[in-house]
């Protein structure tokens, strides 16, 4: 195969359906690409997933394997049970980078176990909109520097145990009132406020060494009035690739799209001649996966790239630019991961230990003392957003199930909330549990919560999302999100239990 149609398959990273690697995958490994991405679909145990990859490498021993696992809301190692590792904004509640660097570093060493090597995290994005319908729990918080020490924390522990890490969403995606997955984002700010604000934390990535920037699919007038930053070069050669004395990071790493399938590019530029607008804006690689996951996919942006160059679209020179980064990270990757498993030693609990310190519980005169016998669980659930999924399960029930035997629960949405009485009547009796998830963003959900409260004024209330909204019930107990290993903790928090 030619020189160019093999660079052409380098900078793509695609996924694929199912639980072991199709025999188109393959074939492709040994044409030039050189990426894959692994989804929550591909996932089934851990076992499974090393023979996966062992089954890649076994095709190209240098091959990166992806995956979009930032822990918390967000997991695909872990979809069916929900992460053992709460998210960035517990992490930044507890503001402890030690610990924000431990959680990463055991996270890595598990994703290195599996044969994963790079990972498409962590958000760097500074969540400066509560109502941010895409970012919320998955940043760290809302203040630039404290979000800058737990990215760069972050991106150190995880390199450390031998994953690449990808700082994203340049140049922030945390002041936007639309998720890319559905439209296109704009974020009207000046250039003082970008600099001053959404940056910080990626200047930290990239000087705590991020091997790679993940490009948002987001609208910047300040920067581009015509292009988002995935297409524009100058938002990735005039900021991101740009030396610090033009005012620029200075990164002279891998620069990656998110999935470029979402539909604030496929929507208005289609997915293939997106993709070479991105290559050649800057971009080095074309995360492709999300929705998109078959061989004709992957041949169709390989040949459109291939005539891209042939019609002067592409120039060659940058496209063997972007393959000869992605070929560096994947050098770099095999060598370094092999050394950093031999000496990570694990900390399984280190998740859980993060989750419990991340609480912040506030009590009323209304509040009584931990129940001893069973409780009812009133989960009023919104729809989950497209990068959370909703396989994930999330709540407190099963763990609450656990401690006190007995404990039964009933799932409320938009059409059924606003009906106190069925939940009273579920209830029983028995003390009530309201658990909700990002309250502030969904009136519904508040209505119900203040009837429930006010029937009821013993309720607790557990915020598994953004604790936005002012503490409400006699004990309210706020996880900032619903990883696993944070309903373990407020279980045991509304129990009694919780370790002293």
């Amino acid at each position: 195969m030619d020189t160019l149609t093999r660079d052409a398959l380098t900078v793509l990273q695609p996924g694929f359906t199912g639980t072991t690697p199709p025999d188109w995958l393959l074939r492709r490994l040994g044409e030039g690409l050189a990426a894959v991405g692994v989804f929550g679909r591909n996932v089934a145990t851990p076992d499974q997933l090393t023979a996966l990859t062992g089954r890649l490498r076994a095709e190209r021993d240098d091959v990166l394997v992806a995956i979009d696992e930032e822990g918390g809301d967000v997991t695909r190692l872990e979809v069916r049970t929900g992460s053992s590792f709460p998210g960035n904004l517990a992490l930044g509640a507890v503001d402890d980078p030690g610990l924000t660097r431990a959680v990463a570093h055991e996270l890595g060493r598990r994703l290195a176990e599996c044969g994963i090597n790079f990972n498409w995290a962590p958000s760097a994005d500074v969540n400066s909109d509560p109502d941010n319908p895409v970012i919320g729990v998955r940043s760290f918080g809302a203040d630039p520097e404290l979000v800058a020490r737990h990215t760069a924390a972050y991106v150190d522990g995880l390199q450390a145990a031998g994953v690449a890490a990808c700082a994203k969403h340049f140049p922030g995606h945390g002041d936007t009132s639309v998720d890319s997955h559905d439209d296109m984002p704009r974020v009207g700010v000046d250039l003082e406020t970008l600099h001053a604000r959404d940056l910080p934390p990626f200047r930290a990535a990239v000087a705590a060494g991020t091997k790679a920037v993940m490009s948002a699919h987001i609208l910047l007038p300040a920067l581009d009035r015509r292009l988002p930053a995935t297409l524009s070069p100058d938002v990735l050669h005039g900021l991101l690739r740009a030396p610090a004395e033009r005012g620029g990071l200075g990164f002279d790493g891998l620069i990656v799209t998110d999935g470029i399938e979402m539909r604030a590019i496929s929507a208005t530029w289609g997915i293939e001649r997106g993709s070479v607008m991105a290559l050649a804006a800057g971009c080095d690689a074309i995360c492709v996966g999300g929705g998109l996951s078959d061989e004709l996919t992957v041949l169709r942006l390989r040949d459109a790239i291939v005539r891209a160059v042939h019609s002067g679209d592409l120039p060659e020179e940058r496209l063997s630019d972007a393959a000869a980064r992605v070929r560096a990270l994947a050098r770099w990757a095999s060598k370094t991961g092999e050394g950093a498993r031999e000496g990570s030693a694990p900390t399984p609990d280190i998740g859980l230990v993060a989750a419990r310190r991340a609480l912040r519980v506030t009590a009323t005169a209304d509040h009584r003392p931990a129940p001893d016998g069973p409780v009812h669980v009133a989960a009023y659930t919104p729809s989950a957003n497209f990068a959370v999924g909703d396989e994930t399960p999330w709540g407190i029930a099963a763990d609450l199930t656990r401690l006190l035997p007995g404990t039964t629960t009933g799932t409320y949405g938009p059409d059924d909330a606003a009906d106190t009485a069925a939940v009273l009547r579920d209830a029983d009796g028995r003390p009530v549990v309201a658990v909700v998830r990002d309250v502030h963003r969904h009136p519904w959900m508040a209505a119900a919560l203040a009837a429930l409260v006010a029937a009821r004024p013993d309720t607790v209330v557990v915020e598994m999302g953004l604790p936005q909204a002012p503490p409400t019930g006699a004990l309210h107990i706020a996880t900032h999100g619903a990883a696993r290993v944070c309903g373990t903790a407020a279980a045991e928090a509304v129990a009694g239990r919780l370790p002293t």
